[in-house]
């Protein structure tokens, strides 16, 4: 199917699905995401020249007065093929006493800030390079969540998941356990007065699945090994650089004048990880690290302008040893949102110091436009 017939077919059925009338409280709606990028990016989700983005197909709603759930189906091209999957198909309490929540199926794990959120959500075009190098972007997989929200003052928030872990680290070199990944996060949050709010989190990530090495660097003799030695790969699904244990901090604050972020208002969101216990052959110094700052203002109901700098630190495994990966990002971002149901994003991005990563991108100019139909869930703060 070419892009130009996919587009059209993606626009009728996110029109026509967005239109259907909700049946006993269940709200239907659509995303359509289109994206032009003037070259790849080192581990990047967009391919060169135009393509679908992160679009989705939703239904949620109640079962009942004890339950809601939620569907979503995604459509993205890549390298020319459209791709098609199911990225959350999950069940929740509503009624559970002592501020217990349960959630079952498929989901996004809670981990770190932008994990739980939709791609087309975001702020700049291409997430943080430790989503994308550590999580494949974004994170869904099958799996319990339970959570516990306190009856404090402040937003607290403690959440243990337990995941099959197949969509983090689909090919693993030790036998499959069940569960393949846990994690836990605990969540902070308050305003400050009217104008200023903030948010912290910290996530730990417990992986029992440990990734396959690539055959070629276990045999060294296959024609091209030579080449490929120390190199890190491109467009990937799920986590390109793994390991044991995971720790993440993110910290998010936000400005705006009495409170009326319509008009106005600053964001500013920083989050850092570090993976340890890479493999069976790693030592107590062979550690993945990234973090990525990020600054947004909104100077109009209409317009926001961001910049974001991030840096990743990776050891790439071959066999019984390690080479070091490094890659510097810094993005620069201009939105128009003439509704709060469609975006247009220009964004410039350039990448700096790149060890061991294939095709880098010096620089890279992309524009992104959103359009919603339907319902769509809230935002997270």
């Amino acid at each position: 199917m070419s892009l130009k017939h996919t587009l059209i077919a993606a626009t009728l059925l996110a029109g026509g699905l967005a239109q259907a009338q909700s049946a006993k409280g269940w709200d239907f709606g659509a995303v359509l995401d289109v994206t032009a990028t003037s070259r790849p990016l080192a581990i990047g989700a967009r391919d060169k020249g135009v393509q679908l983005g992160h679009g989705d197909l939703t239904a949620s709603g109640p079962l009942g007065p004890h339950l809601r759930a939620q569907l979503t189906a995604t459509f993205e091209t890549h390298e020319g093929e459209l791709e098609r999957g199911l990225e959350e198909a999950w069940l929740e309490t509503t009624s559970l006493p002592l501020g217990l929540q349960l959630r079952g199926g498929r989901f996004a794990s809670q981990i770190g800030y932008l994990n739980q959120q939709h791609s087309h959500a975001d702020d700049f075009i291409e997430r943080p390079l430790l989503y994308r190098a550590f999580f494949g972007g974004h994170w869904n997989d099958d799996g319990l969540r339970l959570n516990w929200t306190a009856p404090t003052p402040f937003y607290l928030m403690v959440g243990v998941e337990a995941f099959r872990g197949k969509r983090l680290v689909e090919e693993i070199a030790n036998e499959a356990r069940i569960p393949g990944v846990a994690t836990a996060v605990l969540k902070l949050g308050a305003d400050l007065n009217r104008s200023h709010s903030w948010q912290l989190g910290l996530s730990h990530i417990r992986n029992r699945r440990e990734a396959a090495l690539e055959e070629e660097h276990e045999h060294g003799e296959e024609e091209g090994a030579e080449e490929e030695h120390g190199r890190a790969h491109g467009h990937h699904h799920g986590a390109q650089f793994s390991g044991r244990k995971t720790w993440m901090v993110d910290a998010t604050w936000k400005w705006a004048p009495n409170g009326n972020n319509r008009d106005q208002q600053l964001r500013v969101n920083f989050e850092a990880a570090r993976i340890s216990g890479l493999n069976r052959y790693a030592g107590s110094r062979d550690r993945q690290e990234s973090n990525a700052i990020s600054v947004v203002w909104r100077f109009n109901p209409s317009w926001e302008a961001g910049a974001r700098a991030d840096w990743l630190r990776v050891r790439v495994p071959h066999v019984d040893h390690f080479d070091s990966g490094l890659l510097r990002e810094h993005a620069l971002m201009l939105a128009w949102k003439p509704t709060h149901m469609q975006s247009l994003r220009l964004q410039f991005t350039q990448q700096r110091d790149v060890v061991a990563f294939e095709n880098p991108s010096r620089r890279t100019a992309q524009l992104r436009y959103v359009l919603a139909f339907g319902a769509h869930g809230a935002h997270p703060f």
